[in-house]
């Protein structure tokens, strides 16, 4: 038989929470056979886990856990526990988090757990947030990506070509020299932008609207096309001592 013909058998793995799920029902009476149907479970795969109730009714794990294995202490269990419920709240706030915000944050966590949880140290309890850790992280909590729609705007390209095919002519036709030519264009400098990409939780499907902030700088940039001539950079703002410069108290003439 071909090997490019067989296909790679799934295998789906029953959640910690959901197998205290059903150890729960078992011990309320409800019957095997109920719970095989009810959880779509195999009846091997049920008396398994009630057989294993008693390590499983003791464990204490992060969200989405599978499986019971020796390298994630209860301070890691903890770490995920409350990350998942700040990347929560940050949701909840309209807040933009990226991959390396939240590892981060999970290690700064993880780091006052050792601080302030009594015989546990950072060699006994190594913890690296890492892409690793990150990628099964994201899977145990169903959180993925997505981007943030803010205001965007096209560039018509097809006249921007015309027009550098035309000022080439121009330049051309006039003998100017590049140390002659100029370019002078502003640019927008937003020193509170947030990411475009965030996480969600599954349970978040739609994500509520998002207005990014608007405290900026305008700067100003000038200089010849041979590259040997750059006028110094103009700032235009609204007022003398931008909110951004406020612990410098810098002035204009300064700049």
């Amino acid at each position: 038989m071909d090997k490019s013909c067989k296909t790679k058998r799934i295998i789906n793995r029953t959640t910690i929470e959901v197998k205290k799920e059903i150890i729960s029902k078992y011990e309320s009476g409800v019957h095997v056979c109920d719970l095989e149907t009810q959880f779509g479970i195999a009846k091997s795969t049920i008396c398994t886990i009630l057989k294993n109730k008693e390590a499983i009714k003791v464990v204490n794990v992060a969200r989405g856990v599978k499986t019971l294995i020796r390298q994630r202490t209860q301070t890691i269990e903890e770490v995920e526990k409350l990350l998942f419920v700040w990347i929560n709240e940050k949701q909840l706030a309209g807040n933009s988090i990226s991959e390396s915000i939240i590892c981060e944050k999970a290690l700064h966590l993880h780091a006052d757990l050792i601080k302030n949880t009594p015989g546990t140290s950072a060699e006994s309890d190594i913890f690296k947030a890492n892409r690793g850790w990150f990628e099964k992280f994201k899977r145990r909590n169903g959180i993925h990506n997505m981007v943030r729609h803010g205001e965007s705007a096209r560039a018509n390209k097809e006249d921007a070509n015309q027009f550098v095919l035309e000022f080439k002519d121009y330049v051309e036709t006039k003998g100017f020299l590049p140390q002659q030519v100029f370019n002078c264009d502003e640019t927008v400098l937003f020193w509170k932008k947030m990411p475009k990409r965030t996480y969600i939780t599954k349970e978040e499907k739609p994500l509520p609207g998002h207005k990014p902030m608007k405290d900026r700088l305008t700067l100003l940039f000038c200089g010849n096309a041979s590259g040997d001539f750059k006028l110094k950079p103009l700032r235009v703002y609204h007022s003398e001592n931008p909110r951004v410069f406020k612990k410098n108290n810098k002035k204009a003439n300064c700049l």
